[in-house]
């Protein structure tokens, strides 16, 4: 008996070390959040810096726009974010053509509204949004607002941008300007290359369906998912 005590005595420092090892939670790098019209937007973890706020509309519905961007070890935008809804839960209705999501050549463009006049869900992806003169001449107004923040990525960047909207009014408009490094792997051959542009493709995916679900939500939180490729210099210090 008193040898089975001495064994026990002698364990147990052990099994508690084990115990509370595993017991211990989980270090789980703190994320970013901000207020945007009724909505809560959660960012991942890194250097985010918010870029400000500004009181927008769309017909006749009031709307919010936050402006994030994301910065790496060394100063440089890797991404940058801009969300737009409404700016209180009272919703007036959609406006006239809010459904509009046209076919672009060189973009990839994904209408989950099927042409709906009243409703949007149109997911655009430009992965070289960096190329001559695309973003100027398609998107004056945030080159525009880039330009007035002083903002220049480092290219090649990729544009994404998604539109969701209900027939009752809700609204969600999101524009991203991301460092391809985030969102495209290293590749060795053609074939690698033909599948790089897959995962931007899927974080547009997944973008789009937090975007979704931020409507249905009583705070409006919206998760932008973690790039696919986070760079180690994009890491808060």
């Amino acid at each position: 008996m008193t040898l089975m005590i001495s064994k026990f005595r002698r364990l147990w420092p052990c099994a508690l070390a084990v115990l509370m090892t595993a017991c211990a939670p989980l270090t789980v790098p703190p994320k970013a959040e901000y207020s945007v019209g009724r909505a809560r937007l959660v960012l991942p973890p890194g250097a985010w810096q918010d870029l400000g706020s500004a009181d927008d509309a769309a017909g006749r519905a009031p709307l919010q726009t936050r402006s994030v961007g994301l910065r790496g070890a060394q100063g440089a935008w890797l991404a940058v974010l801009r969300v737009q809804t409404n700016r209180s839960g009272d919703l007036s209705g959609s406006a006239q053509g809010t459904g509009h999501c046209p076919p672009q050549p060189d973009v990839t463009v994904e209408d989950a509204a099927a042409g709906s006049p009243v409703r949007a869900d149109c997911l655009r992806l430009k992965s070289w949004g960096s190329s001559a003169q695309w973003l100027d001449k398609n998107r004056p107004d945030l080159v525009q607002w880039l330009v007035g923040q002083k903002i220049m990525l480092n290219a090649p960047y990729a544009h994404l941008s998604y539109r969701y909207a209900t027939e009752a009014g809700a609204w969600v408009v999101v524009d991203a300007l991301v460092d391809q490094r985030l969102l495209r792997p290293k590749t060795r051959n053609n074939e690698e290359f033909l599948a790089a542009g897959r995962p931007a493709l899927q974080w547009g995916h997944d973008l789009a369906q937090a975007a979704r679900l931020s409507v249905g939500m009583v705070d409006g939180y919206l998760a932008v998912p973690p790039f696919p490729f986070p760079l180690a210099e994009a890491a808060p210090k």
